[in-house]
């Protein structure tokens, strides 16, 4: 454990990553330390080009599936790939990254008395049977699929996290991460929001996936930083599982017409056939957060994707077309 009355030194794992890269940033202008830990494999260096400046910035370019040794008081485990087109790449991979890296941060929160927070993720409900999703809803989930790399991963990790607070009293926190959104996605990895985006504002077809009826809720980043920073440093006895994302719910087509709306695009709606294991619905119901938390998100959609959209108008060499897989 590191001497008392010294600056927070805070891990985060995929901290070059979307998420991690805009808490590294949030966390730095809070005065505490951040390492920034990330094998770039998802992770772009362009995220945290203006932090590497920061005396109090340290970045370490590692992966977590093998052990890290360092001094810290907090430790945010965000390092997966998050998105169908990274994690299938490499299955095999992606269920080491949640169960290896969760075990080695486990391992290093056990060793320096550290509280860690894993990222888990709405996948762990599979494609649901209860809607809204609540917490102790355990979730419809294929052990087999093509997704079950990232889904089964997520929930081993999530019981990883669980053992070890009850075996060795880790203070642990688990927040259920619901799809998020905002400037620093990558264009081509196939998250809905970049690839509509992308695909407008290049004049090229978007492409949905099914009918377009599956639906989603959509977070904007700023709100889900502040939402694991408040669990982070809320009481010990809140461990999680908490939901966190946006409970406005909204078809995949309806997001489609909105983008073309907002862009002011002349792209046509095309439709391919739908993915193995795409959930048909996915929604939070998140009145732990409101109630523990005292959160709730502030950015509505179309707020949210005006800054999105603008963010990728200033960065063409960031706009690479991908499909709408969500």
């Amino acid at each position: 454990m590191r001497r008392p009355g010294l600056t927070k030194r805070i891990l985060i794992t995929g901290g070059a990553g979307f998420l991690g890269s805009h808490l590294c940033e949030r966390l730095l202008k809070e005065g505490c330390e951040v390492i920034c830990v990330d094998n770039f494999y998802t992770g772009q260096r362009a995220n945290i080009a203006p932090l590497l400046s920061n005396p109090m910035f340290e970045v370490l370019r590692h992966d977590i599936c093998f052990s890290l040794y360092v001094e810290v008081d907090q430790i945010y485990n965000l390092a997966c790939p998050a998105s169908p087109f990274h994690y299938q790449f490499d299955p095999v991979q992606t269920t080491k990254t949640s169960v290896h890296g969760a075990i080695n941060m486990l391992g290093l929160a056990k060793r320096v008395k550290a509280k860690i927070l894993q990222a888990s993720t709405s996948e762990v409900y599979g494609d649901p049977l209860v809607h809204p999703q609540v917490e102790d809803y355990w979730g419809n989930v294929n052990p087999i699929g093509v997704r079950s790399c990232y889904d089964e991963g997520k929930r081993c990790a999530e019981t990883l996290f669980f053992d070890y607070h009850r075996q060795h009293n880790l203070k642990i926190k688990v927040a259920r991460i619901f799809n998020t959104y905002g400037p620093k996605m990558l264009p081509h990895d196939g998250r809905v929001v970049s690839s509509f985006i992308v695909q407008a504002l290049e004049g090229k077809d978007i492409t949905v996936y099914g009918n377009g009826t599956q639906t989603r809720s959509f977070c904007y980043v700023d709100d889900l930083i502040e939402a694991l920073i408040k669990l982070m440093n809320s009481p010990d006895d809140l461990t999680g599982p908490v939901n966190l994302g946006n409970p406005v719910e909204i078809s995949i087509l309806e997001l489609a017409r909105k983008v073309i709306g907002l862009t002011g695009s002349k792209s046509e709606i095309v439709f391919e056939p739908l993915p193995d294991d795409d959930p048909a619905q996915r929604q939070p119901d998140i009145s732990l957060a409101k109630k523990k938390l005292n959160w709730e998100p502030k950015v509505g959609l179309d707020k949210g994707l005006k800054i999105t959209i603008k963010y990728f108008e200033e960065h063409p060499h960031r706009r690479q077309t991908g499909g709408s897989r969500s």
